[in-house]
């Protein structure tokens, strides 16, 4: 495992009425990369500004966290839109966050989209290739952040993209590669312990581990932790020690050797 490159990459930023943004700033000393709310689910100005400022002095990459424009439901209701429709939310959302960046000479390195967005890309081949088209359009050399083994990271290929497939801390995974439901008991993971060895297993054998004891094998770059209360902020302290601690390299998404070959 000697050399070998992660990511820990955070959703951040989501200020709103079902979110509080009062550990970013500590989030922001443990992540190599952010994903920030583009204030169509979350955040407004004000927080993308200050996101971007942390960031930059942490060392840590950029990515815009487009959403549907929802913010009563934290972008999490799925919502049937046209292509055109789809199209315009992304490049939006990048462009408002782009333009916060380029006041600290900073760029936009990574798309990751959020919620419902997200889900339905991941199981829609029509969705998962209008969003991985667009993001292409509006810069290849963008790193596209999608759940590994997902319809995502499919369509992301096939248009020869830079992806980073992701895995997620303090989540289940069922025997189809999905998640476990929010919905069901067993769909987080919140002893700290439990999580670190969840991660590391999966970091170093490049497989998903479903509750079920099966193994998928699939690619992992980056590692979502979440940061929404202090037991996830302890969560994400101990898995970024226990991967250093294990010899692995982290690094932002931007600085990745496989971005920069």
């Amino acid at each position: 495992m000697n050399g070998m490159e992660i990511n820990i990459n955070c959703d951040l930023g989501e200020k709103s009425e079902l979110h509080s943004i009062v550990n970013d700033p500590e989030l922001l000393k443990i992540v190599n990369s952010a994903s920030i709310a583009c204030g169509y689910h979350a955040g407004d100005e004000q927080t993308m500004d200050f996101t971007i400022k942390t960031s930059k002095k942490n060392g840590v990459s950029i990515g815009a966290h487009p959403s549907f424009k929802d913010t009563k439901n934290f972008g999490r209701k799925r919502i049937n839109l046209s292509e055109r429709e789809i199209t315009d939310l992304i490049v939006d959302q990048y462009n408002i966050l782009q333009s916060i960046a380029e006041r600290y000479n900073e760029n936009v390195s990574h798309i990751k989209p959020h919620g419902a967005l997200n889900n339905m890309a991941c199981e829609d081949m029509d969705l998962a290739n209008i969003i991985a088209k667009t993001i292409k359009n509006i810069n290849k050399d963008l790193i596209y952040l999608v759940p590994t083994g997902s319809k995502m990271e499919i369509a992301a290929k096939k248009l020869n993209m830079k992806i980073a497939c992701e895995i997620f801390a303090d989540r289940n995974y069922e025997d189809d590669g999905n998640l476990v439901s929010r919905s069901k008991k067993d769909a987080l993971i919140t002893n700290p312990e439990h999580a670190k060895a969840h991660v590391l297993e999966m970091v170093k054998n490049q497989a998903l581990n479903c509750l079920s004891g099966k193994k998928i094998p699939c690619e992992i770059d980056s590692v979502c932790i979440h940061g929404d209360n202090i037991s996830s902020l302890n969560t994400a302290s101990i898995i970024r020690k226990n991967l250093i601690d294990s010899k692995i390299i982290l690094k932002p998404l931007n600085k990745m050797k496989k971005f920069n070959l």
